[in-house]
């Protein structure tokens, strides 16, 4: 094809989508956003990140007040509006999306509103009736709620996180499928609002893509919070009896169900892809999700892919990160970059939060990677002892020979916040002597990093 009608077509306009567009548009190159979804903004700024971390603060003050007194504080009954906190989520929302629509109008390059699909590689025919073909597409369709794996769980009418994030009054009980940050966010959320609740997990431990000593301490803080814990269970039927939802399930060995007014659906995500007809472009997939390398190509060189319905993160700077290396390998095709997770984080937003970056021991393990570790509690330590906030603590992973450091996990509290410490020690690719001699003040949180970085340390250098 000689002449196309765009350099760069862009489907999808969330966060690897914006990230190509701003990119290649700057460059002069002709783009097009084409965006089908019902508001404009991404999933982290309508549904995602944004309006859960909202609710999760306001859950996060209530429950400190009600245990003020620990502190000597008699703040006497804490009652909310639940009105009133989903109404602050709205606004907040409302403002961070009203900025994106902004960016996606602001005429740097064109916006089309409609879902897109592929005739053949060069050419998307889009739902307001228009066809268009461009030389370089970049994909970036997002990801939905996956499907329940069981039929009957359908008919009790499960809510998903979408369906949360608009409730207008709460349940008296809930049962939360799944163990993942979703689930377990949700699971806390609606039990400081005194909603009583019932976690199910497939899995041996909750969060299995972190280390089982993860998993198992983030369980205890939500058994501690009231919330029942099931694990390595797997869900075998569901009915209705009139208003009560039953979920029967299978623990070892035994037959056992819950029921509960409400099931919320927390099982993951599937990539966008369905509608795509992806298999007129020749773009190859693996369970719906697209194939895509390091440089974000799918099996086609001039069709891109980054955020969630490529992966391999569901995770916004990941999609960021990917949809700017693809606008960098569409403008820069003869000096391409590639994507490098070996600073990939993962953040779960639970009290105590669960953090991870670079290698996890159980990834060590299955990769025949040599690794020192070492942990210190935070019941052990001054400040989280201060703030009565005991619950966890921190690893680092060390190679035994180097010392560089090869990971680190924070179970505990502010842990999103405390891993960036071990995010920029693993970017400037430090080793454990060089992190236990940095200067940390006292008494702080941070300054829990120094103890397992100097245990290592000597058995390096020892």
């Amino acid at each position: 094809m000689e002449k196309f009608d765009f350099d760069v077509a862009i489907i999808g306009g969330g966060s690897a989508g914006y990230a190509t567009a701003r990119t290649t548009s700057a460059a002069g190159k002709r783009t097009v956003v084409i965006d089908g979804s019902e508001a404009l903004g991404g999933l982290c700024i309508l549904r995602g990140c944004m309006p859960t971390k909202a609710l999760l603060h306001a859950a996060d003050v209530r429950f400190q007040s009600k245990r003020s007194n620990i502190w000597g504080i008699d703040s006497g009954e804490i009652g909310f509006d639940f009105g009133k906190v989903m109404q602050r989520k709205a606004d907040m929302v409302e403002e961070f999306a009203s900025y994106r629509r902004d960016q996606l109008q602001d005429g740097r390059f064109e916006l089309i509103r409609g879902t897109a699909q592929f005739r053949d590689p060069y050419m998307l025919d889009i739902s307001n009736g228009q066809s268009i073909t461009a030389k370089k597409i970049m994909i970036s369709s997002g990801s939905r709620v996956a499907d329940l794996p069981l039929p009957e769980l359908s008919n009790l009418g499960c809510i998903t996180s979408d369906d949360a994030l608009e409730l207008k009054s709460l349940p008296k009980s809930i049962i939360v499928l799944g163990g993942g940050a979703v689930a377990l966010e949700f699971a806390q959320f609606f039990a400081r609002f005194d909603v009583e609740v019932t976690v199910l997990q497939r899995s041996p431990h909750v969060l299995s893509d972190f280390d089982e000593d993860s998993g198992i301490e983030i369980e205890a803080a939500l058994r501690n919070e009231g919330i029942t814990v099931h694990t390595g269970c797997k869900i075998s039927a569901a009915r209705n009896e009139g208003e009560t939802k039953v979920v029967v399930f299978e623990q070892a060995k035994k037959i056992l169900e819950v029921q509960a007014e409400m099931v919320f659906h927390g099982l993951g995500r599937s990539s966008n892809t369905e509608t795509l007809s992806l298999e007129n472009a020749g773009v190859e997939t693996e369970r719906g999700r697209i194939i895509s390398s390091p440089q974000m190509q799918t099996s086609m060189p001039h069709i891109f892919a980054g955020g969630d319905c490529t992966g391999p993160h569901e995770i916004v700077h990941i999609a960021v990160q990917q949809g700017e290396v693809a606008a960098h390998n569409i403008l820069n095709p003869d000096s391409p970059k590639a994507m490098d997770y070996r600073l990939l984080t993962s953040v779960v937003f639970t009290d105590p939060h669960a953090a991870v970056v670079g290698l996890t021991e159980k990834q060590a393990k299955e990769q025949g990677i040599s690794y020192k570790a070492a942990s210190y509690p935070f019941n052990d330590h001054g400040k989280s002892i201060i703030m009565e906030a005991m619950h966890g603590f921190v690893k680092l992973l060390c190679d035994p020979k180097s010392g560089e450091i090869l990971g680190g996990a924070c179970i505990g509290p502010m842990g999103g916040e405390l891993i960036h410490e071990i995010v920029i020690a693993m970017a400037k690719r430090m080793t454990v002597a060089e992190l236990a001699a940095i200067p940390h003040y006292h008494p702080t949180l941070a300054e829990i990093w120094t103890y397992p970085a100097e245990d290592l340390a000597e058995e390096v250098s020892g």
